[in-house]
């Protein structure tokens, strides 16, 4: 009977450590899922950033004159690249696609350039990589919900302790919503 006084205990102190071992290996597992998604993200956003020197110079050559709007592109891309953190890089990006619909604006009214087989190309390009580049952002989306209620609820809460923090979701820009206003 004595046994069973210590086998008890023992059990208890097993289970609870292999509970332990596995909830924080979840959450090790939803973290890295979060950087793998980020990664997806990243791998797009310079695909992204690929495309739109080749576009500013398909638009410079009937546009000339719109240097303006050209300069904010090359500027926002700029901004984009050099982005150091994740939430850095989605408030750049957010300010790269207000550009680059603006730069769209101002192509509806050069019927020449919108003709133009390399623009067509660069912009049919550019809309499949904003798609995947949609897709990768609710992906991570996704994963930051999974991994912050991994450490935000009880027991992964008590197991994440101040080892994990919070990550932060992308979030459209303010101007996301709102049409590109153009002035000639």
């Amino acid at each position: 009977m004595t046994w069973l006084w210590i086998a008890i205990p023992v059990a208890v102190v097993v289970i609870l450590a292999i509970a332990y071992v596995v909830i924080r290996n979840g959450i090790v597992q939803a973290e890295n899922r979060c950087d793998n998604a980020w990664q997806t993200i990243d791998a797009q956003l310079q695909r992204r950033y690929d495309l739109i020197p080749n576009l500013v110079e398909t638009v410079k050559g009937y546009a000339a004159h719109e240097e303006g709007t050209l300069r904010a592109v090359t500027d926002a891309r700029a901004a984009a690249a050099s982005a150091g953190s994740p939430a850095q890089a989605m408030e750049a990006n957010n300010q790269l696609t207000d550009a680059i619909g603006r730069l769209f604006a101002v192509a509806e009214a050069y019927p020449d350039l919108k003709a133009n087989a390399n623009f067509q190309q660069l912009q049919a390009e550019l809309s499949d990589t904003e798609d995947k580049i949609a897709w990768a952002r609710q992906s991570y989306n996704d994963c930051v919900l999974t991994y912050n209620d991994a450490i935000e609820t009880f027991p992964g809460s008590f197991v994440a302790g101040d080892s994990f923090r919070p990550k932060e979701g992308f979030v459209a820009g303010e101007t996301a919503r709102e049409a590109p206003q153009v002035r000639f």
